[in-house]
C-alpha cells in the first residue's frame, strides 16, 4: 500500500455536487468574457425574465477606461432589437440587482441573424424538454404488468416505472 507524501493531507469531503467540482473552471471560463458573477450567465432567464431571455442573451462584460461601471453586451436578432432597446432600463436594474451593486452602467445591443455568424448558431429560446411521457402502448403494457398488486399507491408507482422502462427500451430499438 502506497503512503502519502509528507505534508500531504487528504481532504475528507465525501460526495460533492458536480457543480461544486466544476465551479472553479466555470468561473475561469466566465471571467475570460468579463463575467465576474457567472450567475448572470447560468440564470439569465430568472434575472431578466422569460420574455427578455427569449429575445436576447448576454455575451460579454467589458470594463471601460474611465472605471465607472461596465458595459454589458447583449446579443439579439434585428427584429427584436427595438423591443429590447425599450426594455434596457429594467434589464440594467435587474442585472445590477444580481451583482448586488451598480456594476453595469451601459448595455450594448449587438444584432445578428438567428443562425449567427462568428458565434455559431444563436438559440434565443430554451431547448425543448424531453418527451412528455411514455407512449400509450408502454403505459398499457405496464398497467397489465402491475395488475395483480393490491396497494393502489404501489401499483401506480409500478405502472409509472414500467411505462418509463418500456418507453426507453422502445427508443433504443429505433
Amino acid at each position: 500500500m502506497a503512503t502519502a507524501k509528507p505534508g500531504f493531507q487528504r481532504k475528507k469531503r465525501g460526495f460533492e455536487h458536480a457543480s461544486h467540482l466544476m465551479q472553479k473552471d466555470i468561473r475561469k471560463a466566465g471571467e475570460t468574457r468579463g463575467f465576474a458573477v457567472t450567475r448572470l450567465l447560468t440564470h439569465w432567464a430568472e434575472i431578466v425574465g422569460e420574455q427578455t431571455a427569449k429575445m436576447a442573451r448576454p455575451v460579454k462584460v467589458s470594463y471601460g477606461r474611465e472605471g465607472l461601471g461596465a458595459t454589458l453586451t447583449v446579443l439579439t436578432t434585428g427584429a427584436q432589437a427595438p423591443m429590447l432597446q425599450a426594455d434596457l432600463p429594467r434589464i440594467k436594474d435587474r442585472v445590477n440587482a444580481c451583482y448586488g451593486y451598480a456594476a453595469i452602467s451601459r448595455i450594448r445591443i449587438t444584432q445578428t441573424a438567428p443562425t449567427g455568424f462568428a458565434e455559431g448558431q444563436v438559440v434565443f429560446g430554451h431547448r425543448p424538454s424531453a418527451p412528455q411521457g411514455p407512449d400509450p402502448a408502454s403505459k398499457s403494457r405496464a398497467r397489465d404488468l402491475a395488475l395483480g398488486v393490491a396497494d393502489d399507491s404501489l401499483r401506480c408507482a409500478l405502472e409509472a416505472l414500467g411505462a418509463n422502462v418500456y418507453a426507453r427500451s422502445n427508443v433504443k430499438k429505433d
